[in-house]
């Protein structure tokens, strides 16, 4: 699984980027994770607010932070 935290470095994509490792180490996945702060690279995804969750290449969430509850059912259904 390829999972990209799109942030410029803020608090709120801090707080992404560790509850989505919290939430891989949970359910046992093999997961390649990079975080992108690159504002151009962002804008390329359609994102205009941060933080925000891409899996496999497809944007699921933008402007939040989830539960870990919420970010492991996001995982389980990709």
């Amino acid at each position: 699984m390829d999972i990209k935290i799109l942030g410029s470095g803020c608090s709120n994509c801090a707080k992404l980027e560790k509850v989505t490792k919290e939430a891989i180490a949970q359910l046992g996945i093999v997961a390649d994770v990079e975080k992108v702060e690159d504002i151009q690279k962002i804008m390329s995804y359609g994102v205009m607010s941060t933080p925000a969750l891409v899996i496999n290449g497809v944007v699921k969430l933008v402007g939040k932070v989830p539960n870990k509850a919420r970010l492991i059912e996001i995982l389980e259904k990709n």
